[in-house]
């Protein structure tokens, strides 16, 4: 069995609730820079196909995608650029925490509130990325839970006895936000 996150889902679950924020906030458009992980990593291609589909069917403007290859250094440089490049920008969807926490430097020292001026959703959700969301820099944290060493140790057992399994063994994962509102946005759609 293969056993981990779905990557697609989560960027399905990001999108949903990209798209019920939108509409609290009245945004007349919602024009995204997507800092992408390092492409063609499993994380990169499916929270970049749960945006693009969603921008397609919503009608949302990607601005711009980059690699921000995982890391703060990138993240704050492509940020940097795009804040050069366009004066639109209202939503920064960052593939990981590391590559939020650089674009949130960038628009600290552009002299925008990040979380306020523009919207930051990121993944992963490590201790640091959810003080962010605390302090409402990130306005949405979407998990990336790592641990399945129980639940692994749980199926090798049955494999073992002789016991069927299903192939794919998705791990359940949480959204983060400020308000804790998410739970009634994400489960109105079925995934």
């Amino acid at each position: 069995a293969w056993v981990g996150s779905n990557f697609k889902l989560e960027g399905q679950k990001a999108c949903e609730w990209l798209k019920q924020y939108a509409a609290a906030k009245n945004m007349s458009e919602v024009n995204i820079v997507d800092i992408q992980g390092t492409i063609g990593a499993s994380a990169q291609i499916g929270r970049t196909e749960g945006l693009e589909e969603a921008a397609k069917e919503y009608g949302w403007n990607i601005v711009a995608q980059q690699t921000g290859e995982f890391t703060q250094a990138k993240g704050q440089e492509v940020m940097e650029s795009m804040l050069k490049q366009y004066d639109n920008i209202n939503v920064v969807y960052c593939e990981n925490d590391n590559e939020a926490f650089g674009a949130i430097d960038a628009l600290k020292a552009a002299g925008k509130t990040p979380g306020k001026d523009v919207t930051i959703i990121s993944f992963d959700a490590i201790k640091a990325a959810l003080k962010k969301v605390q302090s409402g820099e990130i306005n949405a944290e979407f998990e990336c839970n790592p641990l399945h060493g129980p639940r692994v140790a749980e199926l090798a057992k049955k494999i073992m006895k002789g016991e069927k399994v299903d192939k794919i063994q998705y791990v359940d994962e949480q959204v983060f936000t400020k308000d804790n509102t998410t739970k009634e946005v994400i489960n109105k759609r079925a995934y």
